[in-house]
């Protein structure tokens, strides 16, 4: 009976409350109402006064337009404050035409009342026309900022707003100052001041520098002659205004002097403004300012990477319009750039990577780029080429250049280390060194480390600040860093007087010096080295670019004997790092000082194998033991590693030849190939037809996997009937197919490979590709070349050395030079070509295009040497780019895929890395064997007699008799090639001939020799002759180097006979 009522009492409540809340929400609907009924009368309300004003200010100007009569000050005051109290985004027109008039007011003559600016002059007002003249400048910087200068109707908006604020920042066109007024402008121009400072604190500097920047930072400048002398007159007014307070300054360098290229647009367009630079002494006042450290820091963290950049650029071009600011303060000068750039080259990075933005001066940088002054980027590098210009260099390194580098008479030549007399190869050599002497001597005094300077003087720490600021520049600048290379290299003079300079540094000059200072870590140290590297640095550029006239004939810059004298400083600076354990350990400075230093001595070292301009050992360490340096590099020790790795050179090369027989050695160890007493190697067996050597070659050995190549190959030779031929092979019958197939495909009538013209030495064809299978040819000829190469098998094969050079992998080097290796591919047109670098008039008119015509089997081929080369002419300007086009299409281009083939085929039996301990004429050494003297007495050692002949036999005197006494050298080289198929000794001596020299009495024909018998051997040790042989002529087995020699009566048959031999190469085939 209780459950009705509750639920009444429940239903009661639930409705008060929603009684409640319904009164509640209507309270709160009729308040909302209200509020925006309020909102909308106030809105309505201001609307229509701002309509009303609006209508005022537009009836206002309307009225000014249409009467003569000027509207007096007071009226220009009061709309301008009706017009700054609505403004608008809309009101743009409406302020443009306040402009307008106030500037109109401002160019009556003799009516007081009517100058705007006379308000500032009423006790009552002063205060308001101030605010509200700070207030109009404002606004009409707002404006400038969204202007764009390159739009026609903008620029003109943009001359009425500068108008405004040069004319209201500066008493000077003020009517009101003039005549009686005069008194007036002390007080005028404090309120000149104080609205210049009004608008710097809200960032007036920041408006001109977006206005700036949008008309200038462009390939070609928006901005007027006149609006850029407003705006440089605008920014320069604060800063005389207080008296170049630091505060200003620094405005002034972070927003106008960061401006991209802003000094070059003002020469060019405004040439009064750079004098008006140059009136205030500004660029003292910059580098004095930035000459603090840490003004110059927070420069460069407000400014970041792209912006420093061009501060950096500006300053330089200032530099170079400023030559006696430059030398007064050059400490200064070099010190500001030094930091700045290096601020920057704290976010230059080697590669790219998520955190990295290109910057095409700068490479990958880690800071954000702004992308928006790229166009303006050939400007600012404009730039910065002044600071490796002529002038600069010159007024920089005065101390340096002023030294002059004393005459003297010619004395005779130092003498020399003992060379052998009879080698035609030194001969070039000595007269190379008597030619150099003779230019050299009268010219100058060989420049040698003789010491004398203290390294503490001023005169040095000043010119290694210049070397580290360069260096710096070197490092940082990576886009750009072959030309500031060229611009350093440029003189002729500088790099000579720049060594003679490190020549006097220390107590004994040179090498002590240096070495000391890797073992310091003083500042004094650091900056020695960094002279020291961009010495190298630019010592190895200017070699690189010059050719061999230059270096050898012309000698510019360095004399023979000084490139003599540093190639031995550079050989021992090296060579100390490394064995000192320096390297191991290094990093940062110390690791690019080495690579610095390394790659100088390496391209001095590579032109001097090309063309040699030093005495026999002279790139020999003495006091390096082969057997020690062997040693460690059993035992895995880092520095011998390394000296093997960067300047193998030092180590005799017959040690070195030595050292890569073991590596082959153990190599065939590790794969089974060697015969032990527990296992014999597996032997591939082929079977070859001697009329289709070449053929059955190609098709049995292409398809065997590397190992077995490398491994013991059998040859069985068969006639056409296909009927074997008598004979095992002992590695003999593998020597001979080895030999006979080199000699075919390196044969030019098969047309793989064709001959330089001149010294007839070998590189692949252009036109193999009539051949089918020609790349596969190239690899098979890499292979079997490689085979001969890891079996010490010495084969005939001249190489041209560009290619051999390819074959090492130097073409991808950065010291490689395409031009510098043209001559052993065809020196006539090497010496065409640089008739065109040489050349004084205009290249254009010699009809030249970037191309190359070419007679391909009868038809005139044109090859581009770029895309659309044959219709772009050779200029002044791009003939050096022509003359290495050119080269690199002849030594690379044309053969790239015959060359890439080969060399896949010879790296497969031959690791590249084996052959990095020699040069491009060691490998060929290596090939085809040393191209020394025949040593007869070794020969003679190392000979094994059978059929009776020895060591006392009576034929076998006279043979070595005749050799040594009767044969010339180039019959000696005969006599060797006719026994052993090459005229070269093998390169570590007669006793790595493989198999060894064998000499055989013989007393028949060779289809009748059986071989040794007991008869036919007591003839021969006995001298007892069956019969006179003397119409047979010696014979020899190239595969057994075996000589077959007759039992002759007499010395002068044999002499002849074997010289006809000899000379018909008549080898085993003939008797």
């Amino acid at each position: 009976m209780f459950t009705v009522p509750q639920s009444s009492k429940s239903e009661f409540l639930d409705k008060a409350r929603q009684a409640r809340e319904e009164r509640k929400g209507q309270k709160e609907k009729e308040k909302a109402a209200t509020t925006i009924q309020a909102v909308v009368r106030g809105f309505l309300c201001r609307s229509k006064l701002q309509k009303e004003i609006r209508k005022e200010i537009d009836d206002y100007f309307e009225n000014s337009e249409a009467t003569t009569s000027k509207r007096n000050a007071l009226s220009i005051f009061k709309i301008t404050r009706k017009l700054l109290f609505v403004y608008r985004q809309e009101d743009k027109h409406r302020f443009e035409k306040l402009c307008r008039a106030i500037l109109a007011s401002m160019e009556v003559e003799n009516e007081s009342k009517v100058w705007y600016v006379s308000l500032a002059l009423s006790k009552d007002l002063t205060i308001a026309w101030l605010k509200q003249i700070k207030d109009v400048l404002w606004t009409a910087c707002v404006l400038l900022k969204k202007l764009k200068p390159d739009i026609l109707q903008d620029n003109k908006i943009i001359t009425l707003y500068l108008t405004m604020l040069v004319t209201f920042t500066d008493t000077s066109t003020w009517r009101i100052v003039r005549g009686k007024g005069e008194a007036l402008r002390p007080a005028l121009t404090r309120i000149c001041e104080n609205i210049m400072g009004h608008l710097n604190q809200k960032g007036f500097y920041s408006v001109l520098q977006i206005l700036l920047t949008n008309g200038l930072a462009r390939s070609r400048p928006s901005l007027s002659k006149g609006t850029l002398t407003a705006v440089f007159t605008l920014a320069l007014r604060p800063v005389l205004a207080a008296h170049f307070s630091d505060n200003l300054l620094r405005s002034f360098l972070l927003h106008i002097m960061s401006v991209p290229a802003v000094v070059h647009h003002l020469n060019v367009l405004t040439p009064e403004c750079m004098a008006t630079i140059q009136t205030h002494d500004l660029l003292r006042k910059f580098i004095l300012f930035l000459s603090r450290e840490e003004q110059c820091s927070d420069i460069c963290v407000c400014l970041e990477g792209s912006h420093t950049l061009c501060l950096l650029g500006n300053l330089i071009h200032l530099g170079y319009y400023n030559e006696k600011v430059l030398e007064e303060e050059a400490g200064h000068f070099v010190k500001d750039l030094t930091d700045m750039l290096s601020y920057c080259q704290r976010y230059v990075s080697q590669k790219k990577s998520n955190l990295t933005h290109w910057h095409p001066v700068l490479g990958w940088f880690s800071q954000s780029v702004d992308y928006g002054l790229n166009e303006s980027m050939p400007l600012v590098t404009k730039q910065l080429q002044n600071l490796w210009g002529v002038s600069v260099i010159r007024t920089l390194f005065s101390d340096v250049l002023s030294k002059k580098l004393e005459s003297q008479e010619p004395n005779p030549p130092p003498p020399q280390s003992p060379q052998p007399s009879t080698s035609q190869n030194n001969l070039p050599v000595k007269n190379l060194f008597k030619r150099a002497f003779q230019k050299s001597a009268s010219v100058r005094n060989i420049l040698k480390p003789v010491g004398g300077k203290r390294v503490d003087s001023a005169e040095v720490q000043k010119v290694c600040s210049i070397c580290v600021l360069y260096q710096t520049a070197l490092s940082t600048l990576t886009q750009i860093r072959l030309q500031i290379l060229t611009g350093l290299t440029h003189l002729d003079d500088l790099l000579p007087k720049l060594w003679a300079f490190i020549c006097e540094l220390g107590p004994q000059g040179g090498l002590k010096l240096f070495m000391e200072c890797l073992n310091n870590d003083t500042e004094e140290s650091k900056q020695l080295l960094a002279m020291l590297m961009l010495f190298c640095d630019c010592s190895r550029h200017l070699i690189t670019i010059l050719d061999d006239i230059e270096v050898y004939e012309e000698q510019t810059s360095f004399k023979i004997e000084e490139l003599l004298t540093i190639s031995s400083f550079l050989n021992t600076f090296v060579f100390k790092m490394i064995w000192d354990g320096i390297l191991e350990n290094a990093k940062g400075e110390k690791l690019e000082l080495f690579h610095s230093v390394h790659g100088w001595l390496m391209v001095l070292y590579e032109r001097d194998c090309r063309r040699r301009f030093t005495p026999d050992d002279h790139w020999l360490r003495k006091d390096l033991k082969p057997s020690l340096l062997f040693q460690e590099l059993e035992k895995g020790k880092k520095r011998a590693q390394l000296l093997l790795q960067y300047i193998p050179h030092v180590i005799p090369h017959k040690n070195r030849v030595l050292l890569f027989r073991n590596i082959v050695t153990k190599e065939k160890e590790t794969l089974g190939l060697v015969e032990t007493s527990s296992a014999s190697p597996h032997v591939t067996h082929i079977t070859i037809r001697r009329s289709r050597m070449l053929e059955d070659g190609y098709d049995q050995l292409r398809r065997l996997p590397v190992n077995s190549i490398k491994g013991v190959i059998r040859v069985k030779f068969v006639n056409d009937l296909g009927v074997d031929e008598a004979g095992i092979d002992q590695d003999g019958v593998f020597k001979e197919f080895l030999e006979e197939i080199i000699k075919k495909v390196f044969n030019p009538a098969l047309n793989l490979f064709k001959t330089t013209s001149g010294n007839e030495r070998l590189y692949p064809s252009p036109t193999s590709y009539i051949h089918e299978n020609h790349l596969q040819l190239f690899e098979f000829v890499g292979k079997m070349l490689g085979k001969a190469v890891y079996e010490g098998i010495v084969v005939d094969v001249p190489f041209a050395s560009f290619f051999l050079s390819q074959v090492l992998g130097h073409h991808h080097s950065s010291f490689y030079s395409s031009i510098d290796e043209l001559p052993s591919l065809d020196s006539e047109f090497y010496k065409n070509l640089t008739s065109i670098k040489r050349y004084d008039g205009d290249v254009g008119d010699l009809g030249l295009t970037l191309s190359y015509d070419e007679d391909v089997m009868g038809q005139l081929v044109c090859h581009e040497l770029i895309p659309g080369g044959k219709t772009m002419p050779v200029t002044n300007e791009n003939k050096i780019s022509y003359i290495h086009l050119m080269a690199h299409f002849r030594m690379h281009t044309q053969i790239k895929h015959q060359t890439i083939a080969f060399i896949r085929g010879f790296r497969s039996i031959i690791n590249p890395e084996w052959l990095h301990m020699f040069s491009t004429p060691e490998v060929q050494r290596l090939i085809s064997g040393d191209n020394a003297e025949i040593d007869l007495d070794d020969l003679k050692k190392h000979t094994v007699y059978y059929g009776g002949f020895h060591s006392s036999h009576r034929v076998i005197i006279w043979l070595w008799d005749i050799l040594s006494s009767d044969f010339s050298a180039e019959e000696r080289a005969m006599f060797l090639k006719f026994v052993t198929s090459c005229s070269r000794p093998p390169l570590l001596g007669f006793a790595y001939l493989k198999p060894p020299f064998s000499i055989r009495c013989v007393e028949v024909s060779d289809d009748q020799d059986t071989g040794d018998t007991l008869g036919s051997v007591l003839r021969g040790f006995f001298t007892i002759r069956k019969k006179e042989p003397g119409g047979r002529l010696p014979t020899s087995s190239t595969c057994f180097n075996l000589l077959k020699l007759p039992n002759y009566s007499k010395k002068s048959i044999l002499r002849d006979k074997l010289r006809y031999a000899i000379s018909m190469n008549t080898g085993f085939e003939l008797s």
